[in-house]
């Protein structure tokens, strides 16, 4: 029986979404999220750091791998999330996302700082330490 093409791009994705789920949960990887989950995610006590990033953006490709090796750094200590801003335009609307990659960090659901640009990563760094 042939399959749909359309659900099977849902159903990759869905799969994709599972494993990060997994993932961040044994720490050291970024959470892709969605607008119906950004608000639970960033209600986090600890710091939590929010990459608004998009796939067309060269810069934000830059800070990718960035973004890994962080999260695998600060496993248990620093939540980090990826939001693509073409996928969750309520998140990137809500707090004002007009240049990526911009990076929030935020504690309990409040924003506490915020990076613009590709920063590389002890400028990054540099941000969110400050808040542990």
């Amino acid at each position: 029986m042939p399959s749909d093409p359309e659900l099977e791009i849902i159903n990759q994705r869905k799969l994709h979404e599972i494993q990060n789920r997994q993932e961040a949960k044994k720490g050291g990887s970024p959470v892709t999220l969605s607008d119906k989950e950004f608000d639970k995610f960033i209600a986090n006590p600890n710091p939590t750091v929010v990459d608004f990033w998009a796939e067309w953006c060269a810069p934000c490709r830059v800070m990718h791998p960035v973004i890994e090796r962080l999260a695998i750094k600060y496993a248990g200590k620093v939540a980090f999330g990826k939001v693509n801003v073409d996928e969750s335009e309520v998140a990137a609307s809500k707090y004002g996302i007009f240049s990526i990659p911009t990076f929030m960090i935020f504690k309990s659901g409040q924003i506490i700082d915020k990076v613009v640009g590709a920063v590389g990563e002890q400028g990054l760094e540099k941000v969110f330490v400050k808040h542990l």
